[in-house]
């Protein structure tokens, strides 16, 4: 399985604030409005309304603690673990404004990250007695990239790049830039630092080729049949064995296995972020007598 990082705090948090800053605005007027009862102290649960694997619990955690440091945020189900609808996720204890205010942006990144991860486990599940890899792609929320990519490795996939500072990437439109595969990796490999990889997208066999002539790094398979494939991993295989090659375009459950079974090291998609549901949880509230 897949170990999943969270960036640093000083990452992290400048993100959960801002988050917390754009809810709760110049204050919460409900909760501020119950005056003296703000202060006194609360337990609550996490339950699922639906069944999944469970992902950013951590960070809501973490949410609470920038709220008020006295949180007691207690993780039921482990990161990364399956759930079963009606299960309870996770315990909370602390004063009632901090567990009201911190809430709703709480439970709307864990419903997020856990419905990624669950679609994700789907997509990993579906090839996991398979020498292919899963690997997300750069199609993410903007201001959410960090987490949903740390939900994909939560759900057992592999992160592509983060940003486009992470590798050349060269794709049909820098192809058309510069006039063909020939020119457009001689015009990067010269401006691109060392260790950077070189990965090219082909469509078909001839610019398969071409990229193999050009001794890239890796070898993206796009939008090909399955049989065009087929053919491409065995060229690809017979004349160099070091290059790593990914099929990428229309994978669906339906269709990952098949793509799996051509030899290709990684399938990448899109799918397990832009397809996905939120996984549903609710927070339940007592107070604590005194």
């Amino acid at each position: 399985m897949v170990k999943a990082f969270l960036p640093p705090l000083v990452v992290l948090d400048p993100l959960l604030t801002s988050w917390l800053i754009e809810d709760i605005g110049r204050g919460d007027r409900a909760t501020q409005g119950l005056e003296g009862e703000t202060k006194r102290l609360a337990k609550a649960q996490w339950v699922a309304k639906q069944s999944g694997v469970i992902c950013g619990l951590p960070i809501a955690s973490r949410i609470f603690q920038l709220l008020d440091r006295k949180v007691d945020f207690c993780a039921v189900v482990a990161e990364g673990e399956f759930c079963d609808q009606g299960e309870i996720v996770a315990k909370i204890q602390g004063n009632v404004e901090p567990l009201l205010m911190g809430e709703r942006v709480a439970l709307n990144l864990a419903m997020r990250l856990s419905g990624v991860a669950t679609l994700t486990r789907q997509y990993v599940d579906a090839i996991a007695d398979l020498p292919a890899k899963l690997v997300d792609t750069r199609k993410t929320t903007p201001g959410l990239r960090l987490l949903e990519k740390y939900a994909t490795q939560v759900g057992g996939g592999i992160n592509h790049r983060f940003g486009l500072d992470d590798a050349a990437m060269i794709k049909d439109n820098h192809i058309a830039a510069a006039g063909g595969i020939s020119a457009a990796v001689s015009q990067i490999r010269s401006f691109i630092p060392y260790p950077l990889t070189i990965e090219v997208e082909t469509s078909n066999l001839e610019e398969v080729e071409k990229a193999l002539e050009q001794k890239v790094d890796i070898i993206m398979l796009d939008n090909m049949s399955i049989e065009m494939m087929q053919t491409a991993v065995k060229m690809i295989r017979q004349q160099d064995r070091k290059v790593n090659i990914e099929a990428s375009g229309n994978v669906t459950l339906e269709t990952i296995r098949q793509i799996a079974t051509t030899g290709v090291d990684y399938i990448s998609s899109s799918a397990p972020i832009t397809r996905s549901t939120w996984l549903d949880l609710s927070m339940n509230l007592e107070l604590i007598k005194a």
